[in-house]
């Protein structure tokens, strides 16, 4: 990969591990400067039975793909933290931002924990714990962060949602706030065009994360053969081809031209000819079809 974000200044929430890890360190080898948040900076800190993944962690694997990293403790549930994180980098960076990537989501425990029971059976605090880190978190970085870019003229805020949006998958709560991902990234669009910042929601497909092999293997056991169906039929997306995309939207000459869509992974991986390491491309999401039959109508009307 060449150092195309070489001098950029980058800030991916939600980067201990997963998707915002791979995201990172596709930013961190195209060159830019990446700040990654997350709860945890070491193993020490770590809590018994939780799954793996530090902010040290990325920070080495980011600065050994060529990139410079900067990790800062931020909990996205508390909004002064965030606003520390935001002007750190005003003043590191005087004042200089160029990308903002939402991914942190905190809702996975809570997706898992109640995955086969109705909503109404749930108590009303799934609410917030799908959608207070991962999509009111989304709203508050990205308030601090276009005060920086509008500053400048220029920048690029990626929402990554998912295909959730259109179709039922893991429930009420899930499915409303990843639509709410999308019209948020649209909305900001609106408002953000005449300052020459991009608003962009983002669809990786079925990515190959900790917590998805997880949640899988729980599907498995609930439902028998029906997770295999979908795991063993799609091709998985690595954390690193979301990265890799991202860097090359930034690049983008006509950038401006997308703002306030919903960009599929797979498809701008195929445009920009992206591939994960040692795996062959990925399909779109619109030929899903044994997952998301009633979204196919839908899905040629985005990008």
């Amino acid at each position: 990969m060449n150092n195309n974000l070489q001098g950029k200044i980058t800030v991916v929430t939600g980067a201990t591990r997963g998707l915002g890890k791979g995201i990172a360190i596709g930013l961190g080898e195209a060159g830019a400067t990446v700040y990654i948040t997350g709860r945890t900076l070491n193993s020490s800190d770590l809590a018994d039975g939780t799954i793996g993944g530090t902010l040290s962690q990325t920070k080495q694997e980011v600065e050994k793909a060529g990139g410079v990293c900067i990790a800062v403790q931020v909990d996205h549930n508390d909004d002064q933290q965030v606003r520390l994180l935001f002007e750190r980098i005003k003043t590191e960076q005087n004042g200089q931002l160029d990308l903002l990537v939402n991914n942190v989501f905190s809702g996975v425990k809570a997706i898992a924990n109640g995955y086969g029971t109705p909503f109404w059976k749930q108590e009303p605090s799934l609410w917030d714990a799908i959608n207070n880190v991962g999509l009111r978190s989304h709203y508050v970085a990205s308030i601090y962060a276009a005060r920086l870019m509008s500053q400048r003229q220029q920048g690029l805020i990626c929402t990554i949602s998912s295909w959730g949006g259109l179709s039922y998958i893991f429930g009420a709560a899930y499915g409303v706030g990843k639509t709410a991902c999308d019209r948020l990234a649209a909305d900001m669009a609106v408002e953000l065009k005449s300052h020459n910042i991009a608003s962009l929601s983002i669809w990786p497909g079925i990515v190959e994360t900790e917590n998805m092999l997880g949640f899988f293997d729980q599907m498995n056991t609930l439902e028998g053969t029906q997770s295999r169906t979908i795991s063993d039929s799609y091709n998985w997306e690595k954390p690193l081809l979301t990265g890799r995309v991202i860097a090359a939207l930034a690049k983008e000459p006509s950038l401006m031209n997308k703002t306030g869509k919903v960009q599929i992974v797979a498809e701008l991986a195929q445009k920009y000819q992206i591939i994960d390491d040692n795996d062959p491309p990925c399909v779109s999401l619109r030929s899903l079809r044994f997952i998301l039959p009633s979204a196919i109508p839908v899905l040629k009307h985005y990008n």
